[in-house]
């Protein structure tokens, strides 16, 4: 039986994501659940070679393992963690979650294939759905494969169901500033991201107590594309009130 002559591996990137994420906050649990927004997968050399993606137009789905370049490599494991999930207070095992701080912070996503762009040595995937932070290292890409891939009788715990949407509105100032960054389907986009109300859990389980109805105050800020856009929460909705060009 042969064995392993080293306990550790190279893994290189082979691409990076271009997304309009620029920070964590904000950005999906899960991939699939952003419709909007563009999102590019760029190769590396000597990854860009087309010929690496004959065929791949063929399947509407991919497989896309990352890096979670963000989370502190130095940070010492922890066996169990908080998913946000349960309220940010169960604790249950690292490894029966999907959670980000993972001994070797390797990530795993489906993304929607759109198109492959080829220009001059540049190849890039257009991709739509993805959960991933700008620059993010791609270390893999894979077909989604449906008849082993999609599990329709899974049991999937405390995940059963997708998170509960809260309803976005905007004032007329922001409107009006987000028709004037010419980004297509932006007003959609900030919708869909924070329809999924990403403040800390514990903000949003003091609002559902019965005995403290607390009152959120506070004004949010999260980065898309090259804008920070700011927002309220009002207890039953989200409140955009303006957005600002990041300087």
């Amino acid at each position: 039986m042969s064995e392993f002559s080293t306990n550790e591996f190279l893994i290189k990137p082979i691409a990076v994501m271009e997304s309009p994420y620029r920070t964590k906050f904000a950005i999906p649990r899960q991939s699939s659940l952003i419709h909007y927004g563009q999102f590019f997968i760029k190769m590396l050399p000597p990854f860009n070679n087309i010929d690496a993606f004959a065929g791949i137009e063929e399947f509407s789905h991919l497989w896309i393992s990352f890096i979670f370049h963000e989370v502190d490599k130095d940070k010492a494991f922890a066996p169990k963690i908080r998913p946000p999930r349960l309220g940010g207070d169960a604790k249950i095992g690292v490894f029966a979650s999907r959670s980000p701080f993972r001994p070797n912070r390797i990530g795993l996503s489906s993304v929607k294939l759109k198109r492959v762009i080829h220009k001059n040595k540049e190849v890039r995937l257009e991709v739509e759905g993805a959960d991933l932070v700008n620059n993010t290292p791609i270390i893999d890409i894979k077909p989604y494969v449906k008849y082993t891939d999609a599990h329709i009788d899974a049991n999937c715990s405390f995940a059963k169901f997708e998170p509960l949407l809260t309803t976005v509105e905007f004032t007329e100032l922001a409107r009006t500033q987000i028709a004037k960054t010419g980004i297509p389907n932006f007003l959609e986009f900030i919708a869909e991201n924070l329809s999924q109300d990403p403040r800390p859990a514990y903000k949003k389980r003091r609002e559902q107590d019965e005995v403290l109805h607390e009152v959120d105050s506070k004004e949010y800020g999260v980065q898309f594309y090259d804008y920070d856009v700011h927002w309220i929460s009002l207890i039953d909705k989200i409140l955009v009130t303006r957005i600002e060009a990041i300087a």
